[in-house]
């Protein structure tokens, strides 16, 4: 739970003086000599601060200041700089860095820079959080079907909204758990409060229980000032807890007392009272968890009170013109951008992996590349395929006849090309069943690489 911070100078004993006063202040210090090596330790490890001098052979420190920032624009970066070219440094600022710290500078200057760096980065996230929870209850409907599968689970959605129930929320990557999370909140009477998102599979394991439960200054090597937890900050409010099959198992009772009696104990500190109502997310078979000893039955059974799944997209094909259109106004398209109806029928027939965020993809990605308002086959993203049409494929086939076969080999040839040898996706092209297509392939002597 140490913070970790990233120091990048050439002057080999500076930067031993730098880390030592760090490290005596209780931060984890990676150190580099140049530009170019603190950049293969950023993309390694992600410090949250990164310290870095101006000039030095190589990378100097504005091109590492430019390349952290487009790895994590969330990361804070102090230039070092001598006085003569603090201008320079200001300029810095300008582009992303936070402050700056002219040489030769103190221990006091040292600390007091980067412990205001950290209640800073605290700070922003902090603020962040509450204004998405603020904006929950302007956010318009996005459970968006008309299948049969999908009105089953809007009234699923609604009776259970208004209990104070946990839900565990099930489905494959892509499907919209956060979606009904957060209309499970907005229609319950907790909706004018916050309601607090957590990966838990996005948050180290050192550093997950601080950030649900939050810590007391000076509880560990680090912790210069009390933080709230994400149960503090969804007080009188909703917590959703997504992929919570990746919560630590030792983590996990304490979760459980959090559910059962509503208040815990923050890192270093006394018990604390709450009011909050967790929601939690899965795409991992949890059964498969608890026979495993990865997941507590207790705590299942705790959160899965209510529980329900959300079916992938290939299984409610019917919604996919409506999602569409969905994202169409969403992207402010325009009423004349739209999709002919080949697209229409090509996307219904796709397998769609990646489910309603992989659709999501797919419109933005042809709004931005499309050759005109009626978006074609044509404008389909390679990586999903494009089916043979007339406007791209012409037949010229011989007078004296042509092989039924040949022809067949030559449709198979042609998908797996612009399939790029992907056998799933040539089989969506032609439109055949996948086993259908490995006979063909077998039947043909087709090789894929």
């Amino acid at each position: 739970m140490t913070r970790q911070i990233l120091l990048i100078d050439d002057d080999a004993s500076l930067r031993r003086v730098t880390e030592f006063n760090l490290q005596e202040a209780g931060y984890h210090v990676l150190t580099a000599n140049d530009g170019a090596a603190g950049l293969r330790l950023f993309k390694r490890h992600r410090p949250e601060l990164v310290i870095t001098d101006v000039q030095m052979p190589g990378m100097n420190g504005y091109e590492v200041l430019a390349a952290v920032l487009a790895l994590e624009p969330q990361t804070l970066v102090i230039i070092v700089t001598a006085f003569s070219t603090v201008a320079q440094a200001v300029d810095a600022m300008k582009i992303g860095a936070y402050d700056y710290l002219a040489k030769p500078f103190s221990r006091d200057q040292l600390s007091l820079t980067v412990a205001k760096a950290f209640e800073y980065r605290s700070l922003r996230q902090e603020n962040s959080q509450l204004k998405a929870a603020l904006s929950e209850t302007a956010e318009t409907d996005q459970i968006i079907g008309h299948s049969k599968e999908m009105l089953q689970l809007m009234q699923r959605v609604e009776k259970v909204a208004a209990s104070q129930a946990s839900v565990l929320i099930s489905g494959e990557s892509g499907t919209g758990k956060e979606v009904i999370a957060k209309a499970l909140h907005r229609g319950s009477d907790r909706s004018k409060g916050p309601f607090i998102a957590v990966n838990c599979a996005a948050i180290p394991k050192d550093l997950i229980e601080s950030e649900l439960f939050g810590h007391i200054k000076g509880s560990f090597t680090g912790a210069i000032k009390d933080r709230k937890g994400k149960f503090s900050l969804a007080n009188k409010g909703t917590l959703f807890l997504d992929e919570i099959g990746e919560l630590p198992i030792g983590l996990q009772p304490k979760l459980l007392r959090a559910l059962q009696e509503q208040q815990f104990e923050p890192v270093g500190g006394v018990s604390e009272q709450v009011d909050v109502r967790v929601l939690a997310a899965t795409n991992r078979n949890l059964d498969e968890a608890m026979q495993s000893g990865e997941f507590r039955e207790d705590l299942y059974y705790r959160l899965a009170v209510v529980p329900i799944e959300i079916p992938p997209l290939r299984e409610r094909r019917e919604d996919i013109p409506l999602l569409l259109d969905f994202f169409l106004h969403k992207r402010q398209a325009g009423t004349a951008v739209g999709f002919s109806d080949q697209v229409i029928a090509y996307l219904q027939k796709y397998n769609w992996p990646g489910n309603v965020r992989e659709l999501e993809n797919v419109v933005e990605q042809m709004l931005i590349l499309r050759g005109s308002d009626v978006m074609e086959l044509t404008d389909l993203p390679e990586r999903i395929g494009r089916p043979i049409t007339s406007a791209n494929k012409v037949l010229n086939l011989p007078e004296e006849g042509y092989s039924l076969e040949a022809l067949e080999q030559e449709a198979v040839e042609e998908a797996l090309r612009r399939c790029h040898g992907n056998k799933s996706k040539a089989a969506v092209f032609l439109q055949i069943p996948r086993h259908t297509l490995l006979y063909r392939l077998e039947k043909y002597n087709i090789h894929t690489s």
